[in-house]
């Protein structure tokens, strides 16, 4: 027997499978590409939070999903005996004015509120950040501890190993029994634009840098639009473009060349270290910039979970439990920010 069929093997449906075999469901997983070959297999891996103020439905998700991340990814690691690269080592931004300055001193205080005592953001000076900090004109930076790292194709071999231990394996192909849930990425945003003849969501092409460097147990950088995160393994990932025009998906060009370049500048300790691997891929966007989540407009009865753009796995923990709860409890506590409804 089969209670839940997923379909897609990036980060939301390995998550949504997870879930739903901790809480006894029997799950097929089904991806014709195999596990993480979308978006989910990039490399930059910066799981961070959206600006302390303004509170919506969306960054109180977020919020909710990020201080979930640790022992979500502690268990499937437990389980499946693969690391998926977590680590909450926090975050340094330079702040580049005045104006800046006094926006950064403010939130200090909103965070402290929203965020409940559970992380902070704090406006620190780069003597007090230490060596491992970028260039600040104003002598100031941000630090929050909400930050997390998280190796993409790492995570998304931990979540294969420990679905495996379940009992659960991705297959290429198998038909639909049990709640079926898509989570298609790019493919089912073509699928969605294409029966309503409009767009629904579309695909944000990015390209992103691996380097040698051995940076450490160190927070990760945001500086010139640009993530710089070191990862557990010796490499640091940086990246990346958001292009809404492209020819080739695949393929990485100057604009990847700028991203290095900006990077260097933005912390010279990174001057000489080797590109050990350039990629290119297409992350899902919907139409209202937020996660896809619900009843699937088009198979009656089935059930969506896509347009992950940025924040795929940030948003993965708790999209994964609200999904389960759905699909197993029919109980549902999805914002309606989320709802497909508001791409349609």
């Amino acid at each position: 027997m089969v209670d839940v069929t997923v379909r897609g093997a990036g980060i939301f449906g390995l998550s949504i499978a997870w879930i739903c075999a901790r809480r006894g469901a029997k799950v097929q997983v089904v991806d014709p590409s195999g596990p993480g070959a979308g978006s989910s297999g990039g490399l930059v891996g910066a799981l961070a939070p959206h600006v302390p103020e303004n509170w919506n439905a969306k960054k109180a998700f977020q919020f909710d999903s990020l201080i979930m991340a640790e022992p979500f990814w502690r268990q499937i690691e437990d389980t499946g005996g693969v690391s998926p690269g977590y680590g909450r080592l926090g975050r340094l931004q330079p702040i580049p004015d005045a104006r800046g300055l006094e926006r950064a001193r403010q939130r200090e205080g909103t965070a402290d509120e929203l965020w409940q005592g559970r992380a902070e953001w704090r406006v620190i000076t780069t003597a007090q950040a230490g060596s491992w900090c970028p260039p600040s004109p104003t002598g100031f930076v941000i630090r929050d501890t909400l930050t997390a790292r998280m190796n993409p194709r790492r995570a998304c071999a931990a979540l294969v190993a420990a679905l495996e231990v379940m009992g659960v394996h991705i297959v290429s192909d198998a038909e639909d029994k049990g709640q079926v849930i898509h989570a298609t990425g790019l493919a089912g945003l073509q699928e969605l634009n294409d029966a309503y003849g409009k767009i629904v969501g579309n695909g944000v092409k990015g390209q992103a840098a691996l380097l040698r460097f051995d940076a450490g147990e160190v927070p990760q950088l945001f500086a010139d639009a640009i993530h710089i995160v070191p990862h557990a393994d010796g490499t640091l990932a940086i990246g990346s473009t958001s292009e809404r025009n492209y020819e080739d998906p695949t393929s990485t060009d100057e604009a990847l060349d700028d991203v290095i370049d900006r990077a260097t500048r933005v912390l010279p300790l990174l001057h000489g270290a080797e590109v050990i691997e350039r990629w290119a891929g297409v992350r899902p966007r919907s139409k209202s910039r937020a996660p896809m989540l619900g009843a699937h407009p088009l198979h009656q009865g089935q059930f969506i979970a896509n347009g992950g753009f940025k924040i795929g796995f940030g948003m993965a923990p708790k999209i994964a439990e609200v999904m389960a709860d759905l699909m197993l409890e029919d109980r549902d506590t999805i914002p309606d920010e989320f709802r497909p409804e508001a791409s349609l």
